[in-house]
């Protein structure tokens, strides 16, 4: 029986996720790209709806081989799915993606040495970009489910890339919502992921200008003598 603590990852899991850390992102990028083409090309354009629905099978059968790698590599059974819950709902909802960025916040917040300053950056980038990605499958998302509807506001990409854009940044002028209740799903769910993206980010600066300052009065009083 392994010794490891509760969601401590196994060193082979580790190198796993190190080594496919950006294989798999970019592969997520490859996923919301098939999924637009699969939504915003019209049925009659040929082979692009195909492609995209190409794109969205192969990347995530990509997640599929990835979740089973570090379930097997984690030794820890079935406890694999409640442990890591993220990733398992990441693999059920795969515009859920961008989530992952919140990993690689915990592993930043849970460093015992000294926090590096690019590793700061690196977070920050990663769900500023991570919010981006998040708000344009919310968007696909919701125009999916909401331009043919019935009393629909949301009726072009570009409405719904609005609203995404009012979701995210918690403004909310309400000039367009969704009303079918998957749309209204995705929009609560948007709401959730945006409060912890934003999280992410604003904690890691904050951490950041605290290292920064406690660094000034560490220098101070030598630099006065």
């Amino acid at each position: 029986m392994s010794n490891r603590p509760a969601g401590a990852a196994a060193p082979e899991q580790t190198r796993w996720e190190q080594r496919t850390e950006v294989p798999l992102f970019l592969a997520s990028v490859v996923f919301l790209l098939g999924y637009a083409v699969r939504v915003l090309a019209p049925h009659d354009t040929g082979p692009w709806p195909d492609i995209g629905l190409t794109l969205v099978c192969s990347t995530w059968l990509l997640f599929v081989v990835d979740y089973l790698v570090r379930l097997r590599q984690s030794g820890l059974g079935a406890r694999f799915v409640r442990v890591h819950w993220l990733d398992t709902l990441v693999l059920a909802l795969p515009l859920l993606r961008p989530l992952r960025v919140i990993r690689i916040y915990t592993a930043v917040q849970n460093r015992r040495d000294r926090p590096r300053l690019n590793l700061y950056a690196r977070v920050m980038s990663y769900a500023g970009l991570s919010a981006v990605l998040l708000g344009f499958a919310a968007a696909l998302a919701v125009y999916h489910q909401e331009h043919t509807a019935a009393g629909a506001t949301i009726l072009t990409f570009g409405d719904a890339a609005w609203w995404a854009c009012e979701t995210l940044t918690t403004v909310g002028y309400g000039d367009v919502s969704p009303v079918t209740p998957g749309g209204r799903v995705i929009a609560a769910m948007l709401m959730a992921c945006g409060l912890g993206l934003l999280g992410a980010v604003t904690g890691s600066f904050s951490s950041w200008l605290l290292q920064v300052f406690t660094r000034e009065d560490e220098k101070g009083p030598s630099g006065s003598r």
